[in-house]
């Protein structure tokens, strides 16, 4: 056995198994513990996910929400504690692997299209209805 998969059979304990399928350009909600001297809360950060990097233990995501003209940008390990839970709002079609191209968009350009086509491998996965 070589030194990767050692290392990868020692990471599998703390994978996440909690996490739903979701691609990028997905509306997500991803439920954030934060802790305030000895409180601890969770803070809803809505938005799109531009991009996916890593594997495994390694894997982080970039979701981005436009407030007052301000796009904010936050990057989460995807394994990691302080994440509680991620829900899925809405999927959409994107056709790249990084949406960075979303930051130089404005107005209704920004906009992603719903997923119509390929509906097959994703139909058993529910989302939150508003």
């Amino acid at each position: 056995m070589g030194n990767q998969q050692i290392l990868e059979s020692i990471n599998e304990g703390a994978l996440r198994t909690d996490l739903p399928r979701f691609d990028i350009g997905d509306t997500l909600n991803v439920h954030a513990r934060i802790v305030e001297g000895e409180k601890e809360r969770v803070q809803v950060f809505q938005g799109t996910l531009i991009a996916r990097k890593g594997r495994g233990i390694n894997e982080s995501i970039i979701v981005r929400r436009v407030v007052d003209d301000i796009g904010i940008e936050r990057t989460w390990p995807l394994n990691s504690p302080m994440i509680a839970k991620i829900e899925v709002v809405r999927r959409t079609d994107a056709r790249r692997a990084k949406l960075y191209f979303l930051r130089d968009r404005v107005g209704k350009s920004r906009r992603l299209r719903d997923r119509r086509r390929g509906m097959k491998h994703v139909e058993g996965l529910e989302t939150i209805q508003k």
